[in-house]
């Protein structure tokens, strides 16, 4: 079967009939950037360096550098060039800005460096036998440590893409000489070995993976400066100070407390202190308790002791708050006029004896109303003339009382 060109594909393919360029075209027609930022090293660090030849890479790219430890295997980040054809690009006031609101001089930045060419597979090989070099050197330096019976703890090991220098992390608490230790490892794997002591923190960046949150460790992922979380944080943002809810991978407090820090201290600032006297609708009360991130108080009202929760926008001043049951005897009538529940609609025939003695009820006492207004002060003597006819004497209940039942001892 003969394949026919189509007109719309050939009109695609002459540049001068299209009003787009493909991706190619456009690569092509985009200056080259003349600065790249790249990652590299166990630690995260970050970098800024010159690329030559006119290099092109993408985000993500696989780049050989030159760092200030020597020839290392990098990740690129993004480009510094704003017309660099990668829509990520970032200008180099950006990435300054960046640095300085993420740590400042304490953030690991370097610029001494360059760009040598991008990853081959070649490349990627010899990264591989670093990596199995540096767990050599990993258990060579743990294997010293008991030889030498030195106080510390190896945390992890590093090598550099061509095997010309290796890093040994260790953590101790006090000073320790390793001169000894670190000769005889540069002498086996032909070498510079650095040993640098870290801590509790930088160890979790290191080996922990991830956190109780589900995500990965914070220090780990992205923070690059590791600053100490103060006590003060894990008591204003949390409701109990159990060291296992309030504590990392590293033992200490969780850096994730220091993000929201700011946010509790400007809404712990429009809550009253405790103990103070506020007004609300209900009347003056004292505050006990509050919630910072509802916005509520708890008030004791001083009126009857009750104990209502407001919010802090109602809260007033005390002295020009309505007065106690100002608000009740204002809304009862209305109160009772919008919520007054209609009686029962009754059905024919019930309850119609009930009616007619009230009637009757009713209308007897309007005449004996009436009839005292009329009989007004001559109700005495009335009442003397009916004592006289009557003798004088009052009626007495009389008691039925039972026949006694014979005893035992009766004859009869």
């Amino acid at each position: 079967m003969s394949i026919f060109p189509l007109p719309v594909f050939e009109e695609d393919a002459d540049p001068t009939r299209r009003d787009g360029l493909t991706l190619e075209e456009q690569l092509a027609a985009t200056e080259a950037p003349k600065t790249i930022v790249v990652r590299f090293g166990r630690t995260k660090m970050v970098g800024e360096y010159e690329s030559r030849d006119g290099l092109r890479a993408g985000c993500g790219s696989k780049l050989v550098c030159r760092t200030h430890r020597g020839i290392e295997l990098a990740t690129m980040l993004t480009t510094t060039c704003p017309n660099a054809g990668c829509g990520s690009a970032v200008s180099r006031q950006e990435i300054r800005d960046y640095i300085d609101a993420s740590g400042g001089r304490d953030y690991p930045f370097y610029d001494r460096g360059r760009i040598l060419r991008i990853a081959t597979t070649e490349d990627l090989q010899s990264f591989q036998h670093r990596v199995a070099d540096a767990q050599r050197l990993l258990a060579k330096a743990q294997e010293a440590v008991r030889f030498y019976n030195l106080d510390m703890k190896i945390v992890d090991t590093e090598m550099t893409l061509e095997g010309e220098r290796g890093v040994v992390f260790f953590k101790s608490e006090e000073r320790i000489d390793f001169r000894e230790m670190a000769q005889e490892l540069s002498s086996e794997f032909r070498c510079r070995i650095d040993m640098r002591q870290v801590g509790a923190r930088d160890e979790a960046r290191l080996v922990a993976d991830y956190e109780r949150c589900g995500q990965r460790c914070c220090c780990k992922n992205f923070l690059k400066v590791l600053k100490p979380v103060s006590m003060r944080s894990a008591k204003q943002q949390k409701a109990t100070l159990d060291p296992l809810k309030i504590s990392g991978r590293c033992g200490r407090l969780m850096c994730c407390l220091r993000y929201e820090d700011q946010t509790y201290k400007d809404l712990k600032s429009r809550l009253p202190h405790r103990k103070s006297r506020v007004g609300t609708t209900d009347g003056p009360g004292i505050v006990i308790d509050s919630q910072i991130l509802t916005q509520l108080v708890k008030v004791k009202l001083e009126e009857d002791g009750r104990e209502i929760a407001v919010t802090v926008e109602e809260l007033m001043d005390p002295n020009d708050c309505p007065p106690p049951g100002e608000r009740t005897e204002t809304m009862a009538p209305s109160v009772l006029e919008e919520d007054r529940i209609p009686p029962r609609e009754k059905k024919s025939g019930e309850g119609g004896g009930k009616k007619k003695r009230r009637r009757s009820r009713r209308r007897k006492g309007a005449e004996k109303s009436q009839g005292d207004v009329q009989a007004g002060a001559s109700q005495p003597a009335q009442k003397k003339a009916d004592d006289s006819n009557s003798g004088g004497k009052k009626k007495r209940r009389r008691r039925r009382r039972g026949r006694s039942k014979p005893k035992g001892n009766d004859p009869s």
